[in-house]
Formats: C-alpha cells, sequence, structure tokens
C-alpha cells in the first residue's frame, strides 16, 4: 500500500510540472496559494485523457495488474454520463433516464462487459481525482480490477469551473480483445 501511495505522489508530482502555469497566482492570508478554478479547454481533451490512462495504468502496475487501453465507446458512455450527471445537478451512477452503468456501455456499442464506473463532481484536475479515487476502496477497487482490460474517461465542465468526471472500466470480449491488436 505504501508502494502504491509512494508512486501515486510521485505521478501527481511529475504531471503537475506538466500543467500550465499561472504568473498571477494569488496568496491567501496563510501566505498559501487560493485554489484555482481548473479550466479545461477543448483542445486538452486527448492530453487529459492519455494523462489518465497512463496514471492508471502505472497504478495498476505497481499493483500487479496488467494495463488497459483507451476505449472510444466507453469515453463516448463517460461523456454521455458527465453531461447527464451536470443536468441532474448530482453525482450518481443512473441516467435521467433511469439508465445504469450497464445500459450506457451497452448504448454505445461496447461488445464487453462493464467493470465498473468511478464518477465525481468536483473543481479538481484528473489527477487530484484519481487521488481521490484510489483513497476510497470501492474506487481503488474498480481502478485495479483484475478484469480490466479498456478504460473510457470523459468529463463535462459547467460554466462556473465544475467538473462531472466519468471513468468506466470494461472487458473487452471476443477476438481482438487483447491490448496489441
Amino acid at each position: 500500500m505504501i508502494r502504491l501511495i509512494s508512486l501515486l505522489v510521485a505521478l501527481t508530482v511529475a504531471l503537475a510540472a506538466c500543467a500550465p502555469t499561472s504568473s498571477g497566482t494569488r496568496l491567501g492570508s496563510d501566505g498559501k496559494p487560493l485554489p484555482q478554478v481548473y479550466r479545461i479547454k477543448e483542445r486538452d481533451t486527448a492530453n487529459i485523457q492519455f494523462r489518465m490512462l497512463d496514471a492508471v495504468n502505472a497504478l495498476r502496475s505497481a499493483s500487479g495488474q496488467g494495463p488497459v487501453a483507451l476505449d472510444a465507446q466507453l469515453n463516448a458512455a463517460a461523456a454521455t454520463h458527465s453531461r447527464d450527471m451536470s443536468v441532474q445537478n448530482r453525482p450518481w451512477h443512473f441516467g435521467s433516464d433511469g439508465s445504469s452503468p450497464i445500459d450506457r456501455v451497452q448504448r454505445v456499442g461496447f461488445a464487453g462487459t462493464l467493470v465498473g464506473e468511478n464518477i465525481s463532481e468536483t473543481y479538481e484536475t484528473e489527477i487530484e481525482t484519481l487521488g481521490a479515487w484510489m483513497e476510497k476502496p470501492d474506487t481503488r477497487r474498480v481502478i485495479l480490477s483484475p478484469d480490466a482490460n479498456r478504460l473510457g474517461f470523459a468529463w463535462f465542465q459547467e460554466d462556473n469551473g465544475k467538473i462531472w468526471w466519468t471513468l468506466i472500466l470494461g472487458k473487452a470480449s471476443g477476438a481482438g480483445a487483447g491490448l496489441g491488436s
């Protein structure tokens, strides 16, 4: 467990160095930087998804699990659910139409099985959100599941900066289910 936490901290520090910085950082009365809204631009989508994929695979590797591959269908299911959570103004696993995570991955044509779905309502970055998921046994179990070989990750950001994150892990089935195909 300590190895896993150390890896997560190292990964967070390394990725933070890649994040854009602001020269106008404001300090609070305690001398610490005031929180800033994490703004996501359309052009950041691929970078954020691959940062999350790399971070998840690093955590999985440290736990002795195989890697997962980014899956366009699971990304679509995650994006739909992130937007829907915003519309409902609550983080939960059911869609406004009563759909479940299983329903959503089937609707996008994913030919495998759902392993699990992690969701979050926050103003934090994707890496901070992953760190929070890793602190909770249920969401950590989804990320580190030995059954997973596919990952979908998307978000919806409201005008006020709030981000609705959805991470979906699945297991591709049938021919071509291996990561090398």
